[in-house]
Formats: C-alpha cells, sequence, structure tokens
C-alpha cells in the first residue's frame, strides 16, 4: 500500500511539474495585465501580445444580447464614455439599424493567428515608404480621419478595421472602401443619436453639442458599422493607463485617445502587435502632427481631453517590454 502510495505520488507531482514548465513556457505577465505569449504554430519571430480578456470575448456590441452582455461586463454600472448606464435606449436604437456584430466582412476563421497593425496619424510617417509593408498585415487598423488616397506610398491601401467618432469620420465618398469595417466609438449620448439620425436619413439638427461640427452624412453601408463595447474604452482608461477613477473638482477628466483605444482592441482581436505613426515630438511644436495637412504639435500639447505625456510614456514601455512592435522607431 506504502509503495501505491508513493507512486501515485511521483505522478501527482510529475504532473505538476510538467504543467508548471509548460505554462511557464507560454505565459509571461508584465506590469500593465498584459501577458506574452508564445506560440510556435503562428511561425512569428516576435512575442504574441494579448489581454488577459475572458473566453469568447467580442469587443463589438449586438442588439441581440446587448443587455445581457452589458450586465456581465459592469457596463451596466458606468455612464458613457466606460459605460451604457442611463443611455440604453439610445445604444438600442442605433444598434437596431446595425445589420452585423460580427469580426470580419469576410470568413478570417481559418488562421487563429492574426498579425496586426496598428497605424497611428502621426507625421512621422512622412517619407518611410511603409505602405507595401502595412498592406502585408492580417488586419490593418486606422483611426479617425487619416487618409490613404495619395498617401499610399507611407500608409498603405489596405484598410480591415477604422475607428472613427462623428467628429472625426470622413463625409467625402471618396474615401469610402467596401472592405472596411467602421468601428464607432461612442463618446456621448449625442453620439448615438448622430448615428441613427444619419442611419435613417434624417438631418443632423443640433451640431452644437459636438465639439466640432460633425460628418452630416455617412458614406459607409450598415452592414459595415460596428459598435465598439465601452468596457474596452474603460479598460484602457484604468487597466492600461490607471487613470484614477475620480478627478479632482477643478481638474478635466482624461480620456483615452483613438489611437490608443485601437492598440487595446488591437489586443483583443490580433496574436501579435505592430504599431506605426504613434510618435510624437511634443519638445517641437512646430513639428508635423500628422502625415496630412498642415496641423502642428502645438493642438497636441494643448489638448486638455487626453494624457498624451501619460500614453506616450505607456507606449514607450509596451514597445520596451516587447509587447508591441514599433515600425516608426
Amino acid at each position: 500500500m506504502l509503495v501505491m502510495k508513493q507512486i501515485l505520488f511521483m505522478i501527482v507531482l510529475g504532473a505538476g511539474v510538467m504543467y508548471a514548465v509548460l505554462h511557464s513556457n507560454l505565459w509571461t505577465t508584465n506590469s500593465f495585465g498584459l501577458s506574452s505569449l508564445s506560440r510556435k504554430h503562428c511561425n512569428f519571430k516576435t512575442n504574441v501580445s494579448t489581454f488577459l480578456t475572458m473566453d469568447n470575448f467580442c469587443p463589438f456590441l449586438c442588439e441581440s444580447n446587448f443587455y445581457d452582455i452589458s450586465a456581465s461586463r459592469g457596463n451596466n454600472k458606468f455612464e458613457l464614455p466606460y459605460g451604457v448606464r442611463r443611455s440604453e435606449m439610445f445604444f438600442q436604437r442605433a444598434l437596431s439599424q446595425l445589420e452585423r456584430c460580427d469580426l470580419f466582412l469576410e470568413d478570417k476563421s481559418s488562421s487563429s493567428c492574426k498579425k496586426c497593425i496598428v497605424v497611428g496619424n502621426g507625421g512621422i510617417l512622412r517619407n518611410k515608404n511603409l505602405g507595401q509593408k502595412i498592406d502585408s498585415y492580417d488586419v490593418v487598423i486606422r483611426m479617425n480621419n487619416g487618409p490613404v488616397i495619395g498617401y499610399e506610398n507611407d500608409v498603405g491601401r489596405k484598410t480591415t478595421y477604422r475607428l472613427f467618432y462623428p467628429e472625426s469620420i470622413f463625409s467625402d465618398p471618396l474615401h469610402y472602401d467596401p472592405k472596411t469595417i467602421a468601428v464607432f466609438i461612442v463618446f456621448k449620448r449625442h453620439d448615438l443619436k448622430w448615428l441613427s439620425d444619419l442611419l435613417s436619413g434624417h438631418n443632423i439638427m443640433a451640431t452644437n453639442v459636438f465639439w466640432k461640427k460633425p460628418a452630416m452624412k455617412m458614406i459607409y453601408k450598415p452592414n459595415q458599422i460596428r459598435i465598439l463595447d465601452p468596457f474596452i474604452i474603460k479598460r484602457t482608461a484604468y487597466e492600461l493607463l490607471r487613470f484614477p477613477r475620480k478627478f479632482p473638482r477643478r481638474g478635466r477628466p482624461k480620456h483615452p485617445t483613438t489611437g490608443l483605444i485601437a492598440i487595446a482592441f488591437a489586443f483583443d482581436i490580433c496574436t501579435e502587435v505592430h504599431v506605426a505613426g504613434f510618435k510624437y515630438n511634443l519638445q517641437d511644436p512646430g513639428s508635423s502632427l500628422h502625415y496630412y495637412g498642415n496641423d502642428t504639435m502645438s493642438l497636441m500639447i494643448k489638448n486638455e481631453y487626453h494624457d498624451i505625456d501619460a500614453e506616450q510614456r505607456l507606449l514607450k514601455n509596451l514597445i520596451d517590454q516587447q509587447i508591441v512592435i514599433n515600425l516608426t522607431e
């Protein structure tokens, strides 16, 4: 009997050691709550980066399970932009006008290894000739009204996802791409009403509730539009940037930029995340803010809604730890 117990103990001990070895080889957790996972079958040269998220996490809201998902993720405990509390009716109305809430317009489920690049709008992209390299990625994520037409050599042509809000989306059909999914980031209740009105063919009457005039027409079709789960914005603010839950009364609350939200979004859908166009020279107010147009860095420096220094520090740490790979050092 004693011999049998010893054999059983050795089997259990061996299994535990094997699990620990495998687990330590696969996962390493860093200070951001992110994990690096080496998957040899993906055949990538760098470590994979991903959030420690719930199983079968979908980054988009769906009409069919909106209330259940909102409750399960705690969205109903936060008001916009980090939740849906007191705006449920507006979310439901906008979602009812959309046709899909899945990840891709085409079936891309054949491979679980998605190598993605998030293309920022920074002036550092000028004359870098990264267009062909960017187009080689499985998934290309862009944001706001950063154009590709006329800038193909530097930023490429391909766009899988484009994150936007009312003040930042294209209104000129020249920029329409039938292969793009337009991901709507909701910051305020009026944003949802704006989307509903455009999709239903109504005119946008009250434009003074936006920080600048929003797009007055939607160039994307309902089957191309998705609404980003506010859970991702909340997680970006509190877990990545570690913003305080309450700001001082005299201080203006800070929210993540669309660019950082795009990176957080990439962590959820990609096996490996690269970035380009995210380096800003805050020491030179006269330097180019974007790879397009004539805006200078002075606009970014004066911005009161974002903590650019905090985002730049975070991004540097993510790059230093090889959680993301930067193409534009």
